[in-house]
């Protein structure tokens, strides 16, 4: 059996980290996602690396609009729409047809303070796709020892979502490392995701439970 990897990189875009992670990427012909941060797509800087990795053929995501704090930490209603819907706004025609969304997850957790029943209202409503993960290696924890985390992740699942940080003193050292890895491997890189990370779909939940909602 092929094991399969999804990579996804957020939190950037990253104007000293993401030209080179896209040149790595480039170089090997590897398609990922990057779910940005709405607040940095203010900066002109940002906004032309998101049309660059788009332009290359990466999808584009939104990873909140401050990535500061859960929405199972606050639930208003009008939290959750800055933090969604004006990243979305900013994202603009960079967005994936499917709308691609990913919770902030506070250092890589699952749990209720992923949404509120708010963010999941949007959401749902919106028809946003929401995903998750199913490694968070910790580069940007440890710049040194995240790889083999990483391949540890892969080698016990079938279909792995990787996350990595397009952001200073992350993935981008041993970046290379990690995809040769992934070759000696032998697995099959994909762009897509397997539907146990993918909580809503086109309007509909695909693996939304109670478990990521805070304030049922």
């Amino acid at each position: 059996m092929t094991r399969r990897v999804t990579l996804t990189f957020d939190n950037g875009p990253t104007p000293t980290v993401t030209p080179a992670v896209l040149d790595i990427l480039g170089q090997r012909g590897i398609a990922t996602t990057f779910f940005v941060i709405g607040g940095k797509l203010k900066e002109p800087a940002a906004t032309t690396l998101a049309t660059r990795a788009h332009a290359s053929g990466h999808w584009i995501g939104n990873h909140t609009m401050t990535h500061s704090v859960a929405f199972g930490d606050r639930t208003d209603a009008d939290y959750a729409a800055h933090e969604i819907e004006d990243t979305q706004a900013l994202i603009g025609p960079l967005a994936h047809p499917d709308k691609l969304f990913r919770p902030y997850g506070k250092s890589g957790r699952i749990g209720p303070h992923l949404l509120s029943r708010a963010a999941g209202s949007i959401l749902l409503a919106k028809r946003y796709c929401s995903i998750l993960w199913s490694s968070v290696p910790g580069d940007w924890r440890d710049p040194d020892g995240w790889v083999e985390r990483a391949v540890a992740d892969v080698t016990a699942q079938d279909w792995t979502v990787v996350v990595l940080h397009d952001i200073d003193g992350a993935c981008l050292a041993r970046l290379p490392d990690f995809l040769d890895r992934l070759d000696d491997l032998g697995v099959e890189l994909r762009q897509d995701f397997p539907d146990d990370v993918v909580l809503t779909r086109a309007g509909l939940p695909v693996s939304l439970s109670d478990a990521y909602i805070a304030d049922l």
